[in-house]
């Protein structure tokens, strides 16, 4: 099972290093997000791509995880790969990921033009739209599923949670400071306090992606932790 475990993180591995590879060498979009994307912060102008390159480097994490540190719920002594893997995972990996997927195909269900406009299609494959924003969550929670994690305290996972998404709020604000270019199509439709409560919303969104990530884990590893914490009241007593 480790052996499995460890080439299915590989192959998802992969599948993020050739996407992001793609995008950058051969995905050239028309102005003005390719003024965005090659002139000023090239592809780190995006959330999706910011998110893209977490779940490269999670996933990777995980493959020297299963070589080199433990997979098991209570290890006599957690190696530090194992505490980056779990926290990176709880605190970014699977909220960013439900998150992004989930807010850009609700848009794209709403009006596409907002997000993803029609005239995309031809320079930017299907296929890629796919891994970046509807794989992410099936990855994500397929590792849910197959891998036990420790959860930090809920303090500890929120705080780094809000201050990555604060970084980012801020950045597409200095963007459009220096661009007079939003990001995204959605904010050029919305005056200054729309604009706000719709960054409000997003926020609660992406905390009730950690929440929800939270109540996962209980319900799928749910035998795991009643025995560590049964185990724990014992060596108390």
């Amino acid at each position: 099972m480790s052996k499995i475990k460890a080439a299915v993180h590989l192959l998802i591995g992969i599948n993020y290093v050739a996407a992001i590879s793609y995008d950058v060498l051969y995905v050239h979009l028309p102005s003005p997000p390719d003024k965005i994307r090659n002139a000023f912060t090239g592809r780190l102008s995006f959330l999706t791509f910011w998110n893209m390159l977490l779940q490269g480097v999670f996933f990777t994490i995980c493959f020297l995880n299963d070589v080199i540190g433990s997979n098991e719920p209570n290890p006599k002594k957690t190696p530090f790969i194992r505490r980056i893997k779990d926290l990176l995972f709880t605190s970014l990996a699977f909220p960013l990921s439900m998150f992004v997927g989930l807010t850009f195909w609700a848009l794209f269900t709403i009006d596409r033009e907002l997000v993803f406009p029609k005239v995309l299609d031809k320079y930017f494959p299907v296929w890629l739209n796919h891994i970046m924003h509807t794989n992410i969550m099936i990855f994500v929670i397929l590792e849910m599923i197959i891998s036990y994690r420790t959860y930090p305290s809920r303090k500890t996972g929120v705080s780094i949670l809000s201050i990555f998404m604060l970084t980012y709020l801020i950045w597409i604000h200095v963007i459009y400071h220096y661009t007079g270019i939003w990001v995204y199509p959605v904010l050029t439709v919305l005056n200054a306090p729309m604009r706000l409560v719709f960054f409000v919303v997003l926020l609660f969104l992406i905390l009730l992606m950690y929440l929800l990530g939270e109540k996962m884990n209980k319900i799928f590893w749910s035998n795991q932790i009643k025995a560590i914490e049964t185990n724990k009241k014992k060596k108390k007593h």
